[in-house]
C-alpha cells in the first residue's frame, strides 16, 4: 500500500513489523503447551535429580545439557552432540528439562510445556530451580476471571 499501512492495522507497516518481532512470530517466541499426552512416562521420583552442572553422561560436555524426565539421564542438547535427541529416538523418552533455562520440551509433541500450569512438572521445575539458583522460583502472576451467575434476571456475566 502506498500509505505504509496494512489493511488489518492502523499502524505504519514498520511499527507493525517491530511489534511482531518483539512479541511473537519473527522473534521465535512460542506459546508453551498447557497439556501433553506423554506425562504418563514421567519418572516416579523427580524430587531427587542430578544438579544442573552435571555433564553429559555420554560425552562429558559441561553445558547445554538436558535431564530426561523419564529415566533421569543427563545428556547434551542438539546444539552440542545431540545425545538427548538420540536418547529420545532410541528409548521414546519424550520429556526433557533443559538445565540452561529450565524449560521442558516434549519431543513427541515437538513443543515446550508450561511447567507452571502442568501440575506433574511443577515439582521437578521447582527442584531444578532451587538447585541452580539456591532459592525458590518467583511465582508467576495468574490472571483470574470472576464469573457471576445472575439467574434472577436470566443473564450470565463475566468480569474481572
Amino acid at each position: 500500500m502506498a500509505t505504509g499501512t496494512s489493511s488489518s492495522s492502523l499502524l505504519p507497516a514498520d511499527e507493525e513489523d517491530e511489534i511482531l518481532m518483539l512479541y511473537g512470530s519473527e522473534s521465535g517466541w512460542v506459546e508453551p503447551k498447557s497439556h501433553c499426552d506423554h506425562l504418563a512416562s514421567l519418572s516416579s521420583d523427580l524430587t531427587h535429580i542430578p544438579t544442573p552442572d552435571t555433564p553429559c553422561n555420554r560425552c562429558q560436555h559441561p553445558a547445554e545439557n538436558w535431564l530426561c524426565l523419564c529415566c533421569k539421564e543427563v545428556l547434551c542438547s542438539r546444539f552440542v552432540n545431540k545425545h538427548m535427541l538420540k536418547h529420545y529416538k532410541l528409548t521414546d523418552h519424550s520429556l526433557a528439562l533443559s538445565f540452561s533455562d529450565l524449560s521442558v520440551w516434549c519431543f513427541s509433541c515437538n513443543a515446550y510445556l508450561d511447567v507452571q500450569v502442568i501440575m506433574p512438572l511443577q515439582s521437578v521445575h521447582f527442584t531444578a530451580y532451587v538447585l541452580k539458583f539456591n532459592e525458590p522460583p518467583p511465582l508467576r502472576a495468574v490472571e483470574c476471571v470472576h464469573i457471576t451467575d445472575n439467574r434472577a434476571n436470566g443473564s450470565s456475566t463475566s468480569g474481572k
